[in-house]
């Protein structure tokens, strides 16, 4: 089976011909879910850019993703019988009306409160109808044989917290694969200094998340892991005012880890640039940039090489990356396709 490089790529972001032929799937950012059942994402600038990609690259896959349009959303339409009904037809007449080839849910997250949406314990068996009802409105639309058959698919919280939360083991029979967002394992949750997508984990640190350990939590709870998706961070986090001690590196601080530059600007401006320094932690094959005060943890070539060989290595579905427009040099991408192709 051929190892998938899937970019998510939202309104900011740009694609060019020579991207396009490096992905073997677009996930675009996003369309929305709303209480009453609707849907949009029609409109996007990157759905109307389909005939263009498919141009490019004629294999390629081109899935909408779809977030929350209102707090209330996905927990709301997941509960209901009619209201999955709703938004599983408007999802199968979207896919035909912009030549899509499948749904992907960001559903940010199931039974979860604390990202601010609507949250319910039913959550966990009702995601799993949600899913059902949307598989079942596209196989009847579209069909099931290998031409036709549209896609399902889901971006997943890397850590105990959604194996917990979701029936992991019974989507594997209605889910094509799973993206597992193995980034922001370091984030605005943690106070403490560390990589937030690191390929392994590094001793001494309390938060013992990885790349490598998240896929293993859900080839444990029974998805199979030639369907599973290992995810890059193509942007930063960063910590401010932060102790001159390890170079940063695991130390507390008074505040979480908030978004920082996109790749791009990392490399323009800021590796071994301006003050900052660039470390590597040889044991979660990840580096790290501190300035005395400011730390920030990403991706780089290096980082994604492993990764890509990890993949690989292992045997899992492939490799994906949030997101296309912090890198518009196309450094990472090209570093995963190095070794993927």
């Amino acid at each position: 089976m051929k190892t998938k490089v899937l970019g998510y790529i939202s309104e900011r972001g740009t694609i060019g011909e020579a991207d396009a032929k490096k992905v073997t799937h677009l996930n675009i950012a996003f369309g929305r879910v709303f209480s009453d059942g609707s849907v949009d994402g029609g409109e996007h600038d990157k759905v109307k850019m389909i005939p263009q990609i498919r141009s490019w690259n004629p294999s390629c896959k081109i899935c909408l993703s779809y977030i929350d349009g209102d707090r209330k959303a996905f927990s709301t339409c997941a509960a209901d019988p009619g209201l999955r009904a709703k938004v599983a037809a408007n999802m199968a007449a979207l896919v035909r009306q912009c030549d899509l080839d499948g749904i992907d849910l960001d559903w940010e997250y199931p039974c979860v409160p604390s990202n601010g949406t609507l949250a319910s314990p039913a959550d966990k068996e009702n995601f799993k109808f949600f899913c059902q009802e949307i598989r079942k409105a596209l196989d009847a639309e579209f069909g099931t044989s290998a031409d036709s058959r549209k896609l399902l698919t889901i971006a997943a919280g890397a850590d105990v917290y959604y194996i917990d939360c979701v029936e992991v083991a019974k989507l594997a029979g209605i889910l094509d694969y799973i993206c597992v967002m193995t980034y922001d394992l370091k984030c605005g949750f943690h106070a403490l200094t560390g990589h937030h997508t690191a390929l392994y984990t590094s001793r001494g640190d309390y938060f013992m998340n990885s790349c490598d350990r998240a896929m293993k939590l859900f080839v444990d709870a029974g998805f199979p892991k030639e369907r599973l998706l290992l995810g890059a961070g193509f942007y930063s986090r960063k910590w401010e005012n932060v102790p001159d001690v390890n170079h940063g590196f695991l130390q507390l601080t008074r505040t979480g880890g908030g978004y920082g530059p996109g790749f791009t600007v990392l490399d323009n401006e800021y590796i071994n640039k301006n003050g900052f320094v660039r470390y590597w932690d040889d044991e979660a094959k990840a580096p790290w940039l501190f300035n005395g005060s400011t730390f920030i943890t990403y991706d780089d070539e290096e980082s994604l090489r492993y990764k890509s060989r990890y993949v690989l290595d292992e045997g899992y579905g492939g490799i994906f990356y949030w997101e296309h427009g912090s890198d518009p040099s196309g450094k990472l991408l090209e570093a995963i396709y190095e070794v993927v192709r």
